[in-house]
């Protein structure tokens, strides 16, 4: 079919309307960082500090996700971008519904990061930098794909042999040399509150 055939269809109960149901103002938390910085912990950490708020929220992980939605796609920088885009998309049907995402994703490029944000509404993307040294991350090591990648196992891994983009300047940058997993949901929490996601 081609795509000239295909007329966008408004729904009559929009994003509005199921942020005020929920008592929240919708979003996506785009957490990235290396492998084993420590991204789906937290994650974890704040959405169970959400759901203890009464608020509505989904976990997108990236394991997860390749286990169903992005079985088909492999770790090349053209699958990598894939991946993501999918991601977005999907974020920004959640967001629709009203909920708050919370994405998982090493994310490695830039500009994969930018191209979600501009599908969403100005101020519905919030980039959560989860800062690990690559050293930590590899001490830590908890799939063991590190060593895998070191023996030429694993191809493409970021950090190793596929470069990781740091965000430049992200909504909230959560160092985990210096903060526990308490102190990281505390920061997103106060972050937040703040600026009204919870209390709309």
């Amino acid at each position: 079919m081609s795509q000239t055939n295909i007329v966008w269809h408004h729904h009559y109960v929009a994003k509005d309307q199921h942020s005020i149901q929920k008592y929240q103002r919708p979003c996506v938390l785009w957490f990235t960082g290396l492998s084993g910085s420590g991204k789906s912990t937290i994650a974890n950490a704040l959405e169970t500090r959400l759901y203890e708020m009464s608020k509505h929220t989904y976990l997108l992980d990236g394991d997860n996700i390749r286990h169903g939605l992005n079985k088909d796609l492999g770790f090349s920088d053209k699958d990598r971008i894939e991946n993501i885009r999918r991601i977005g998309e999907v974020s920004r049907l959640f967001i629709d519904a009203g909920l708050i995402v919370i994405s998982a994703f090493i994310s490695p490029f830039r500009s994969d990061r930018q191209i979600v944000r501009e599908l969403v509404d100005e101020g519905d993307f919030i980039e959560v930098f989860i800062d690990t040294s690559l050293e930590i991350c590899e001490k830590r090591d908890p799939k063991g794909l590190y060593k895998k990648a070191r023996k030429g196992e694993i191809l493409s891994f970021t950090g190793i042999s596929s470069p990781y983009e740091a965000p430049v300047s992200p909504e909230i940058h959560i160092s985990t040399i210096e903060m526990s997993i308490e102190q990281s949901v505390d920061t997103i929490i106060a972050y937040m509150q703040k600026r009204e996601y919870l209390d709309a």
